[in-house]
């Protein structure tokens, strides 16, 4: 019989002196280590303006304990490191993570300035670089700002880093999600086109054609996600559909590869989690493509309370790894969970 997962808190709001834990990246590194980065929201809650750092943890078990709590980027003040989205090179082991830089604006007409940076570590997270600045070589300068995916980035099988952001216009609501890419090794970056209007927090799956697949949270009343393809690489977009299945309450979504039909089992399986309600952030749901993510035949709650921001991964063994914030965000919590407990023991790895 298939086993239900076990939920371990990994950040729990109020300890190590953090008002609040929020916004979960998650990813797996060569060496099958965890990585799980977040907002420390240090005295208060909110978004930015606010003091902000960027903070991880490791598992070197799997997910079931985890390393004391580590700072990647903190800066003084309200001056803020948030919103992290996470990418491992596999070519050279390198992690990546991108996040917004926010400072207080020096007048009233905005909240606040906001930049994307991006670090790397070279040492399984060990230590990690001096910030990037990359708003200075990606944004338009018709944008108010340019804004991390939050989750996670992927890396194409031709080697292409490629990482979910969005953009939003200057006195106006009107956002659009992106892709921004490098093709050696992060030393410079490029940004696509915009896809959209009213959409944002994207995550991004390669599919089996090598195009690539952007799912996007909306900021419209239809209250479900929005796809659209690209075939060269996030440079260019095709029109966005609303898929009607993958219903939201405006929330972040995770959208990640399982398994690939070039593997040796020959079947291509996407996940996606999110919140599956159109009223509140609850019911946590996790469901199952067979087919690249044009039906979701499986659908499975995996937290049916509160449940906001989220990510998945894939730990070496096959499990899939979740990292979610819970009952209104009093912690992130991750869970671990396989394949046969998702479709209730209709479907197994090999082996």
């Amino acid at each position: 019989m298939p086993v239900a997962p076990e939920h371990v808190d990994v950040f729990v709001s109020g300890e190590d002196g953090v008002c609040e834990y929020r916004i979960p990246a998650l990813i797996v590194t060569n060496r099958g280590t965890l990585v799980a980065v977040c907002d420390a929201r240090v005295d208060r809650p909110g978004d930015a303006p606010n003091n902000i750092d960027l903070v991880m943890k490791r598992s070197f078990d799997g997910g079931r304990t985890w390393t004391p709590l580590q700072l990647i980027r903190r800066y003084p003040g309200d001056e803020a490191a948030c919103d992290p989205c996470a990418l491992v090179d596999r070519d050279t082991g390198a992690i990546w993570v991108f996040y917004d830089y926010a400072v207080p604006a020096p007048d009233h007409r905005e909240r606040r300035i906001l930049k994307l940076h991006a670090t790397k570590s070279a040492d399984d997270g060990e230590t990690w670089s001096d910030p990037i600045d990359l708003a200075a070589q990606l944004k338009d300068p018709t944008w108010q700002a340019i804004y991390a995916g939050p989750g996670m980035g992927i890396q194409m099988r031709n080697g292409r880093l490629a990482v979910p952001v969005y953009s939003r216009q200057s006195d106006s609501e009107v956002s659009s999600c992106h892709v921004i890419y490098s093709d050696d090794r992060g030393r410079t970056w490029q940004i696509g086109e915009g896809v959209g209007s009213q959409v944002n927090e994207a995550q991004i799956v390669e599919l089996t054609d090598g195009s690539l697949m952007i799912n996007m949270r909306g900021t419209d009343q239809r209250l479900c996600r929005s796809v659209a393809i690209s075939r060269d690489g996030g440079e260019s977009w095709s029109e966005p559909r609303h898929d009607a299945t993958l219903i939201e309450p405006h929330c972040q979504a995770s959208f990640i590869r399982y398994t690939e039909q070039q593997d040796d089992e020959g079947i291509s399986r996407l996940l996606f989690a999110n919140c599956a309600s159109t009223r509140a952030r609850v019911n946590g749901t996790v469901r199952l493509s067979y087919d690249e993510g044009r039906t979701w035949p499986v659908a499975r709650t995996i937290y049916a309370g509160q449940f906001a921001y989220c990510c998945l991964t894939v730990l070496p063994d096959g499990t899939i790894g979740l990292l979610y914030e819970r009952d209104n965000y009093a912690a992130l919590t991750f869970a671990g969970f396989t394949l046969d407990w998702l479709t209730d023991g209709k479907d197994t790895l090999s082996g």
